[in-house]
């Protein structure tokens, strides 16, 4: 594939100014005010200084156990995302970086009902999650074009939807009302951030419509989710991927191409060289990724069926 840097100039965040205030008032309007201590039985508690953790405790499955703490160290890395989205969005007092308070203001309340739910149910290994918990933080994380406003807006877009379906498939997954109705209500808030990212980059293309395809382009030919850099991703990822709580099918219908049809990327008009090059090339990348995602279903089936034929 063709690589090109193409960055935009960084007043592109001035002009944007007047449309990021518009959609935080909107999202202000929107958004539900929602405490995690009500989504949590503590009646279920008990010390763990008299009634230490032990494998029989966890009420929900393997695979939902894994999707569970997945989610949860995603959240937890909130300082660096914080530290990401400052960087895109730059200092000041105007519509951006209240709109990045008011964003982690709320995404840490994700992590708070996450970790709140898992340690009084007993769901999941105290001392292993708080582990997790520092090497992911430690680890932390980087996106690579950072600098990259319009790169930057896309892969938020995409990141969010991604993680409210994961999020509600967990939910649904793990046969827990209690854990559902918590993803439920996670899942809400993504999707208002999610609206939020994908509205301002729909205004980003009206202004710089070849770099804003040229954004798009490279983050889902690159794209990574934030949790990747947490110990055994590849295997746990493919483990929620055989549950099907997020494969590449999904990935490919329920994240990437919604996005795609909401700002009319094939549809864009007057695109630069560059720019037609690189959607084309894009074009390309999404046939294969239909492809592999085929192939792994049709794999899993098997996988299941020999399975079921040996049970």
């Amino acid at each position: 594939m063709t690589t090109q840097i193409f960055t935009p100039p960084r007043d592109i965040l001035t002009e944007l100014e007047p449309a990021a205030e518009q959609l935080l008032n909107r999202h202000l309007g929107m958004a539900k005010e929602w405490f995690p201590h009500d989504y949590i039985p503590y009646s279920m508690g008990r010390d763990f200084d008299k009634d230490p953790w032990t494998p029989d405790q966890p009420r929900i499955s393997g695979v939902a156990q894994i999707a569970f703490e997945v989610n949860l160290l995603t959240e937890d890395n909130l300082p660096s995302y914080h530290r990401e989205i400052y960087r895109m969005f730059g200092a000041g007092d105007g519509a951006w970086i209240n709109w990045a308070n008011r964003w982690t203001a709320e995404e840490g309340r994700h992590a708070i009902v996450l970790r709140d739910y898992l340690i009084v149910t007993r769901n999941i290994d105290p001392i292993a999650l708080e582990r997790g918990r520092m090497n992911q933080l430690q680890t932390a994380y980087d996106h690579d074009d950072g600098g990259n406003v319009l790169r930057g807006l896309a892969y938020v877009a995409f990141q969010e939807l991604a993680t409210r379906i994961s999020h509600r498939n967990t939910g649904r997954y793990s046969s827990d009302p209690v854990a559902d109705k918590i993803m439920t209500r996670i899942a809400s808030d993504e999707n208002l951030h999610m609206v939020f990212y994908r509205d301002m980059l729909s205004e980003a293309m009206k202004l710089e419509p070849s770099a804003a395809v040229h954004a798009i382009a490279d983050e889902i030919t690159d794209f990574q989710m934030p949790g990747s850099g947490m110990v055994n991703f590849i295997r746990k990822a493919a483990q929620m991927a055989k549950a099907g709580i997020y494969d590449l099918r999904v990935h490919h219908d329920e994240v990437i191409w919604p996005l795609l049809k909401h700002w009319g990327v094939f549809e864009a008009e007057n695109l630069s060289p560059s720019a037609e090059a690189r959607r084309e090339e894009l074009r390309v990348f999404l046939t294969n990724l239909d492809d592999q995602a085929s192939r792994y279903e049709a794999k899993r089936a098997l996988t299941l069926e020999r399975e079921t034929a040996h049970a």
